[in-house]
């Protein structure tokens, strides 16, 4: 399926970009999400028209998460587990637990899936995490992780 990208989106393209995607994330994602239109001459015709009012508002959205990622990016985020002697968590850290951090903490809204983990937060230890917050914007934070006393 061909279509014409409406916003930049990383590993795809940017604004009037003509892609090939497979149907169903074309059709399921792209164009349902209002990133994306079938790729015709009307929508040609449309995207290039209209093409730098939507840079323009893609400037705005990611000047708006550019400021989110200056506030979060470098932080340490301290999380205090329970873990087994030889330094195991009985649960391991996701991404869910993550963002909430992000929202107590921060008053930063991340959602689980802009959260990347480069491996598996399952002992105790620093852990470095990227935050993809919007395409060609990302942030880098380390967490860290001690445990917690029992007694």
């Amino acid at each position: 399926m061909q279509v014409i990208l409406l916003e930049n989106i990383s590993k795809l393209g940017k604004i009037g970009d003509q892609v090939k995607v497979k149907d169903g994330y074309g059709r399921n994602f792209l164009i349902k999400s209002g990133k994306a239109l079938r790729a015709n001459k009307e929508n040609i015709d449309f995207v290039n028209k209209k093409k730098e009012e939507l840079t323009k508002k893609n400037n705005e959205i990611k000047k708006k998460f550019l400021e989110i990622a200056k506030k979060i990016n470098g932080k340490n985020l301290n999380f205090s587990k329970e873990s087994k002697e030889n330094g195991d968590l009985f649960a391991s850290i996701k991404p869910k637990e993550i963002s909430n951090y992000f929202k107590e903490n921060l008053n930063s809204d991340i959602s689980p899936s802009q959260i990347e983990l480069k491996q598996e937060i399952n002992k105790i230890g620093k852990y470095k995490i990227a935050i993809n917050l919007y395409p060609e914007v990302s942030a880098e934070n380390t967490i860290i992780i001690k445990k917690r006393d029992t007694k």
